[in-house]
């Protein structure tokens, strides 16, 4: 996948590598070049359309790395990728701007995947825009130690859904041309709301833009299963498959290989 000429509207996965020490799912760390090269060669034999690196675990209750711990993570990160691995598109899960300065001005164009939708730092809508960045605008609310008490909506569907309507205007009002949306599962939700933005998840193809979805082995399938996020593959899976035929474009996944399968399902299950 090329990130200028991508067609967003087909299924693509999006594989998770994480080089912080507290990501909630221990698998996703490569705290090692080793580490990293090794995760991102098997992501790429099992058909990964783009890589998203992480440098700032923004799990419920971690604490928020500070900038400057953030840049060290990212940036030898980075350096090994484009050296082992050129040609894969890379996005950056990041929510401040100056982190995505410095990373364009030392390895070029990448996508910038903001849990924020620029809410945590004012300055990115306006620089993507110039930078003419693909950008995944995600909702949230509050920081990672007040968000689970963050849960109170009207209709979670149509809160949610209202919110990524207003950043779509404002998104390309600033001139980003490219904009992926992602209701944010886990992020100020309950159990019981992620799962009612799942069942209606085809409401938010209404908007236009291609539709991210973020559910491997978080909370919202280890809790009500009473079990660890290692034990959640199948549970993924099962509702990767959901999402996929709810209009689901963009998986965010651990386990690439699985969610490659769960696209080939779901084309037959649409009788595409």
């Amino acid at each position: 996948m090329n990130i200028a000429t991508a067609d967003w509207r087909l299924p693509l996965v999006m594989g998770i590598v994480n080089v912080t020490p507290d990501s909630f799912y221990a698998a996703s760390r490569c705290l090692s070049e080793s580490a990293l090269v090794e995760r991102i060669a098997e992501m790429v034999a099992d058909g990964i359309d783009w890589l998203d690196l992480g440098g700032c675990s923004t799990r419920p209750g971690s604490e928020t790395a500070t900038e400057d711990e953030e840049w060290q993570r990212l940036e030898p990160a980075m350096r090994i990728i484009r050296r082992h691995f050129p040609r894969l598109p890379v996005s950056v899960d990041t929510f401040r701007s100056g982190i995505v300065r410095r990373l364009y001005d030392a390895y070029g164009a990448f996508i910038v995947n903001d849990i924020s939708a620029g809410d945590d730092d004012h300055a990115m809508i306006a620089l993507v825009g110039r930078l003419q960045l693909p950008y995944i605008a995600m909702h949230k609310r509050g920081t990672p130690q007040t968000m689970q008490q963050l849960t109170n909506y009207d209709d979670v569907v149509a809160d949610v859904k209202a919110y990524l309507q207003r950043k779509l205007a404002e998104l390309h009002d600033a001139g980003v041309g490219t904009v992926i949306i992602d209701p944010g599962f886990g992020f100020a939700k309950t159990v019981a709301q992620n799962y009612t933005l799942l069942r209606r998840l085809h409401e938010f193809t209404t908007l236009g833009a291609p539709l991210l979805i973020g559910i491997s082995r978080k909370g919202m399938l280890w809790q009500p299963l009473c079990c660890r996020p290692a034990d959640t593959l199948c549970a993924t899976s099962a509702l990767h498959l959901q999402a996929l035929l709810h209009g689901a474009g963009i998986v965010r996944v651990h386990d690439v290989k699985e969610a490659r399968q769960m696209i080939t399902l779901a084309a037959l299950l649409r009788d595409e």
